[in-house]
C-alpha cells in the first residue's frame, strides 16, 4: 500500500481552490452563489475526530500485543488495512473539499466582505478549511500507527512483519 504524499493533496487542494474561486466568480455573475452550509466544518471535524479515535485504539491494542500483555486483544492486519485505506480516502477528500471551500472562501473575502449574511459564509468556508486540515494531520497519524516496522529480514516474512499491518 503507497503512503499519503502531502504534495499530492496540496496539489489537490490548489486545483480545487483555483476551479472553486474561478467557478464562484462565474456563478456570482450569473445569479446568486449558493451559501456555505454551517455542516461542512462540522462534519469534517467529524471525520478527523473518528480517524484520531481509531489511531488511539489501533495503537493502544499494538501496543499491548507487542508488549504480550495477557489479555492483549490483537489487532486483524486487515482491520488496520481498512483503516488506512479511510484514512488515505478521508484526506483525499477532505483535500478536495477544503480547496473548494477555501476557492469559495477567497472570493467571498476579495469580493463580497460587505454584506453581513456573505461574513458568516467566508467564516464557515475557513472553518472547513481548517477542520480538512484536521483530517489529513489524523490520517497521517493513523497512517504513522498502522505503519510496519522496517524488516531487518530481507524475505519480509520474519516474526516482525506480520507484528503490525
Amino acid at each position: 500500500m503507497r503512503q499519503l504524499r502531502i504534495g499530492v493533496l496540496v496539489g489537490l487542494f490548489a486545483v480545487a481552490g483555483v476551479v472553486s474561486w474561478a467557478g464562484s466568480r462565474l456563478w456570482d455573475t450569473l445569479g446568486s452563489l449558493p451559501s456555505v452550509p454551517v455542516a461542512a466544518p462540522i462534519v469534517l471535524a467529524l471525520i478527523a475526530v473518528v480517524l484520531v479515535a481509531t489511531a488511539i485504539s489501533l495503537r493502544a491494542r499494538l501496543r499491548a500485543q507487542r508488549e504480550r500483555e495477557p489479555d492483549a486483544k490483537g489487532v486483524d492486519p486487515m482491520v488496520a488495512a481498512r483503516a488506512v485505506v479511510f484514512g488515505q480516502a478521508s484526506a483525499l477528500v477532505a483535500a478536495l473539499v477544503s480547496g473548494m471551500y477555501g476557492g469559495v472562501g477567497v472570493f467571498l473575502v476579495l469580493e463580497q466582505l460587505d454584506v453581513p449574511a456573505r461574513q458568516d459564509q467566508a467564516i464557515y468556508a475557513g472553518a472547513s478549511v481548517l477542520a480538512g486540515a484536521g483530517v489529513v494531520a489524523a490520517a497521517f497519524f493513523l497512517e504513522r500507527v498502522c505503519k510496519l516496522p522496517e524488516d531487518d529480514d530481507e524475505s519480509g516474512s520474519g516474526p516482525s512483519a506480520s507484528a503490525r499491518a
